[in-house]
């Protein structure tokens, strides 16, 4: 009997347009009536997150930042897992030292040291959602865009890293050649020991304090609820899923979800387009 439900939000609970469908919200909505816990786990900061699904009428606990935050249904904040401050400089100064464009992310901001990156980055993001926008017109709309004006800029993140009480909490680097561009740096970064290398897109890689895993965060969480891993289900459709996928009690991987998800799942749902977490939760409260 499934009790705890973690959904990822990019590729399984949003659609294409950044939107939790109607679909989903009643399943869920649903689902919590019938006594099952629903958690959002996502690699998006807390403020970010709870913006997307403010309109949505749904009140859920989440797992932020890839498990480096975890917040219960009523807000409450039960687990924080920055990276360290010197680790922190060792894996700027290896993506610096190859010249990757990474942005850091701490619990309240998004921080960057070049806004023409920035942006370049965020119309690639663009044309590969809408295959009919040129690069040029994206750019247009990446330079007005919120995703890139309400970023903080920086000269140096090594002066910002210096700053007393500031927390890492994930950096992410981003390549618009795809997972190629990241087979060097993925193994010179597992060299530095103590942190965990994920993704949430073939486009970046996300850096993490090796604490900081959906799937530690998600069944330590089942655990100070007392829920048994049998009782425990996640979905998902990406690395950075692939933790909690492999140790939930059921794993779900969305029909749009990369080979490797859906090698670990327990069953495929539908895409995230056609309401894969809906048609997801329908089944756990059939089985129920």
């Amino acid at each position: 009997m499934i009790k705890l439900i973690a959904s990822d939000m990019d590729g399984t609970l949003l659609n294409s347009k950044m939107q939790i469908s109607q679909k989903n919200i009643e399943a869920i909505k649903k689902a919590q009536a019938n006594g099952i816990e629903f958690l959002i786990a996502t690699g998006r900061a807390p403020a970010e997150s709870k913006k997307l699904v403010q309109g949505a009428g749904i009140k859920t606990g989440f797992i932020n930042l890839n498990g480096a935050m975890v917040f219960n249904t009523q807000g409450k904040l039960m687990v924080k897992e920055p990276i360290k401050r010197d680790k922190a400089l060792e894996i700027i100064h290896l993506l610096e030292k190859t010249d990757y464009y990474f942005e850091i992310i701490t619990a309240e901001h998004v921080y960057s040291n070049s806004k023409m990156r920035r942006i370049a980055n965020f119309a690639h993001l663009v044309t590969g959602l809408n295959k009919n926008i040129s690069f040029k017109k994206a750019v247009s709309v990446a330079a007005g865009s919120d995703q890139v004006l309400k970023v903080n800029f920086v000269k140096d993140y090594r002066e910002l890293i210096s700053q007393p009480n500031f927390e890492v909490m994930k950096l992410i680097a981003f390549n618009n050649r795809g997972e190629e561009a990241f087979k060097s740096i993925k193994k010179d970064l597992a060299n530095l020991g103590n942190i965990v290398v994920t993704a949430s897109g073939a486009n970046n890689i996300e850096i993490n304090s090796i604490k900081a895993q959906k799937g530690i965060a998600l069944m330590d969480y089942a655990k100070l609820q007392g829920y048994k891993t049998e009782e425990v289900a996640a979905i998902g459709d990406n690395l950075n899923d692939e933790s909690m996928i492999s140790m939930a009690g059921v794993g779900v991987a969305m029909a749009n979800a990369i080979p490797k998800i859906k090698q670990l799942a327990s069953f495929v749902t539908k895409i995230n387009n056609e309401d894969g977490v809906a048609f997801a939760i329908e089944h756990f409260l059939s089985e129920n």
